[in-house]
């Protein structure tokens, strides 16, 4: 359905010359890509590890995020530079088709972002995704207005005004993700884990005195895998305690893939990460 409208869209702004309605053909065609982009990255996130790929793919995840928002900000740049121009040559534009075209665009947009309104706190990818379509629907929106203002009023200024607006709207939900997917592909700590919180519950159990060579990085954009060493000099850590441990690190942080490390003596003899 979106990969349609994005054909109508665009055939509708350059036949009545609607800036607007092309700026958010591109803008479709974008998160169309994203889409697709999203929908490859789960599929080979799926994939089993290998030899060669210990951990399996599921860091194309992130790097889809990345590129994703990548795409969109070349859009912006594209849409805002096309949009001064139209307000110093200004066109005159059929405000009704403009109208008819967008509120198609408001139901598939607003259709779409409903698919992934369920996991978008869970995933960056299916945010990604949820947040595009949101956007895209309050776009349209925006453009019906200003197809019925140039139509009762004849404000063509409207057109290329409403394509700056469309320019720092993408560009405003496109910086969070793009900054998120960044931090990810770094190996960030993932949005909503303190490594203090985690190092607290860590030195909480019995005969842990001390914690080091903590690590929390994203598999994948819904993966969490966590190293660390403790120091435990007087107790025995045996499978059940790690197990405990993993338990509770995946119930309070959500980190799925926990390899804890147990030493014996004081940090700066034991461990050279200390």
């Amino acid at each position: 359905l979106n990969v349609i409208y994005v054909i109508a869209e665009a055939g509708a702004g350059g036949w009545t010359g609607s800036l607007a309605l092309i700026s958010d053909a591109g803008h479709n065609l974008g998160d169309v890509l994203g889409l697709l982009m999203a929908w490859a990255a789960t599929g080979l996130a799926r994939r089993r590890p290998t030899a060669q790929r210990t951990y399996g793919l599921g860091r194309v995840t992130i790097l889809a995020s990345l590129l994703s928002g990548t795409l969109l900000l070349v859009a912006v740049g594209a849409i805002a530079w096309e949009a001064v121009d139209r307000l110093i040559h200004p066109a005159p534009v059929p405000g009704l088709v403009v109208v008819a075209v967008a509120a198609i665009g408001v139901v598939i947009n607003t259709a779409t972002a409903l698919l992934f309104m369920k996991d978008r706190h869970a995933d960056l990818n299916i945010r990604g995704a949820y947040l595009h379509m949101a956007a895209d629907a309050a776009v349209s929106l925006g453009v019906v207005i200003a197809g019925v203002l140039i139509w009762s009023s004849g404000w063509i200024w409207l057109d290329p005004a409403l394509s700056l607006v469309i320019a720092v709207i993408i560009f405003w939900g496109t910086w969070g993700l793009l900054k998120e997917a960044t931090h990810l592909a770094v190996d960030g700590v993932p949005r909503g884990i303190e490594t203090s919180a985690v190092r607290e519950m860590l030195l909480d159990y019995t005969g842990v005195a001390d914690v080091h060579d903590l690590h929390i990085w994203g598999l994948s954009t819904t993966n969490v895998a966590l190293t660390a060493h403790l120091v435990m000099p007087e107790h025995v850590a045996d499978d059940e305690l790690l197990q405990q441990i993993s338990h509770e690190l995946h119930e309070q942080f959500g980190i799925d893939h926990a390899t804890i490390q147990i030493e014996r003596g004081h940090c700066a003899a034991a461990c050279e990460p200390a």
